[in-house]
């Protein structure tokens, strides 16, 4: 399916989108690594773990997202899937400092089944292999190895639909719609 040249796009990501506590939570764990690299931090309102970068899409598909992403919604929903994020990494190319979670099978299931399924239904995601992480700076020098990190949990019963709009301060993102993870049974538990 081809759009129209003419036609506005949007900037947009699946992610794991987490609520305002495990935000602050990661935050507070990460404050004294992210003062000390001289980077400027990512406001707490922006963390969240990227599944699926999809780049700039015509606003006319994004219903078809949405219906790629109910329908991967419906395969993956046997039950929360949790992050846990416990190593600071800088990474130099990008000049980002970020928190790792282990590997979650799950979400890594997940971030392949949207990226194959975005690709195949003819969108342009990033498809490189999902590593888990949160960008907590920007703007980071090279400098000597982040401290250790205290473990910080993450659990998601949904997966979100971002788009993400820059602005002089940093990029403003905006949750367009999100699936569940859990039957709704479940949720909650």
């Amino acid at each position: 399916m081809s759009a129209d040249a003419s036609e506005p796009l949007q900037r947009l990501f699946f992610a794991l989108w987490p609520s305002s506590q495990m935000r602050r939570e990661l935050s507070l764990a990460t404050q004294k690594a992210v003062s000390d690299c001289r980077g400027r931090a990512v406001p707490s309102h922006n963390l969240h773990a990227t599944l699926a970068f999809l780049g700039n899409v015509p606003k006319g598909r994004v219903a078809e997202l949405t219906l790629l992403a109910r329908g991967q919604a419906a395969a993956f929903a046997q039950g929360a899937l949790s992050l846990t994020f416990d190593t600071l990494e800088h990474w130099p190319r990008p000049k980002i400092l970020c928190a790792l979670a282990h590997a979650s099978p799950q979400a890594s299931a997940l971030a392949a089944a949207l990226k194959d399924s975005t690709a195949a239904a003819g969108f342009h995601p990033d498809l490189k292999p999902f590593r888990a992480h949160v960008t907590v700076a920007r703007k980071v020098p090279d400098g000597p190895q982040p401290p250790p990190l205290s473990a910080v949990v993450w659990r998601f019963e949904a997966f979100a639909l971002i788009d993400s709009r820059p602005e002089k301060t940093g990029p403003v993102y905006s949750v367009i719609e999100s699936w569940p993870l859990v039957k709704i049974e479940k949720a909650g538990k």
